[in-house]
């Protein structure tokens, strides 16, 4: 079925030149063009325009191809997504060649037939900031609460945490069908200490039952019951954040419903705020023991921190349907130490 204006475009997972497994989800927060080239010598003069992209800031607009192996890699370059199937074409309803221009949130813009490329780079780049294209001012479907954690606790967990020292904190990703843990100082910076001790997470639990569950039910209808990973996390100036990314797109992670970022020690740094590029520039910073609380699909960012160090409690919440899937899923997981099904949160 051939997508209109205003259709969510799917998202997917394709080689490119430098990755083989490009996730196209994480280009959301800016213009995308999506070009699906012909064979032949036409998709070589495309590639040269695509490749180029000098009239746009990467930051605002960005413009990626689409053609079938056969081309050969070499002749394209890194901005291109090779589709020996001609899947994506389908999935896009592209017969043939065209375009399409995506906004922010990966829903369709405007679409058309491949005449110019070049025209279709030089529209992206007088597009408007992408925190303008809704017209209105965006805001993320984010739930902001404060009061989760008393002050005195936050820093019992600050203390804790200086006391065991982090370690060095990983991201998931899906390699060769396996779920697994990599380390890249370029995506994430970022030391983690676990809560192990069964007294220390029931003292979390009943809070997290009594301040938080309930509002997350009232605002989104979703009833958590089991908490993943009680941790506390250490952000430090000049070497803390965490690239956009989303919770839940890999095997081990899909069971993932809500994430929650509480702050220990919000008056003590600047910097570190979350940030939702699909719905804009706006910064989310709860105070000392508040929490933002948001849908693990969404792609997220925690901006480097530019003083002091930032300490957070970060758990995800899931429900009993999701648990089922994560002791499915757990043959997909390649971790040092396999996760566990945790204790229920009620």
């Amino acid at each position: 079925m051939s997508l209109t204006i205003g259709d969510p475009a799917p998202w997917f997972m394709a080689p490119t030149e430098e990755n083989p497994q490009f996730n196209f989800a994480t280009l959301a927060g800016r213009w995308v063009g999506l070009v699906f080239a012909p064979d032949g010598p036409t998709a070589e003069g495309l590639a040269r325009v695509i490749n180029l992209q000098k009239d746009l800031d990467e930051s605002q607009a960005c413009i990626f191809g689409v053609a079938n192996t056969h081309l050969g890699h070499a002749k394209l370059g890194p901005r291109w997504f090779f589709d020996a199937s001609g899947g994506l074409a389908r999935i896009y309803g592209v017969q043939g060649s065209g375009w399409l221009i995506l906004d922010p949130q990966l829903r369709v813009f405007d679409r058309g037939q491949i005449e110019d490329v070049g025209a279709v780079v030089r529209r992206l780049a007088d597009m408007p900031h992408p925190t303008t294209h809704a017209q209105v001012e965006v805001t993320a479907p984010v739930l902001i609460l404060p009061r989760i954690f008393e002050p005195e606790y936050c820093k019992e967990l600050i203390a804790f945490y200086r006391h065991v020292g982090g370690t060095e904190s990983g991201f998931m990703r899906e390699v060769d069908g396996k779920t697994r843990l990599l380390t890249d100082p370029r995506h994430k910076q970022r030391k983690d200490v676990l809560l192990e001790d069964e007294g220390m997470q029931a003292i979390v639990r009943e809070k997290i039952n009594r301040r938080l569950i309930p509002e997350i039910r009232k605002a989104f209808q979703f009833q958590a019951t089991r908490i993943e990973r009680y941790l506390v996390a250490s952000y430090v100036a000049g070497a803390g954040w965490f690239r956009p990314h989303r919770d839940n797109t890999t095997k081990g992670t899909a069971h993932r419903k809500f994430a929650v970022s509480i702050n220990l020690n919000a008056e003590e740094y600047e910097g570190g705020e979350l940030r939702f590029p699909e719905f804009g520039n706006r910064l989310y910073k709860p105070p000392t023991g508040g929490a933002v609380v948001f849908s693990c699909s969404l792609m997220h960012e925690a901006r480097p921190v530019t003083r002091g160090e930032r300490f957070a409690f970060l758990p995800f919440l899931y429900d009993e349907a999701g648990a089922k899937l994560r002791e499915q899923n757990l043959k997909y997981v390649d971790l040092p130490d396999s996760p566990k099904v945790e204790e229920k949160a009620e």
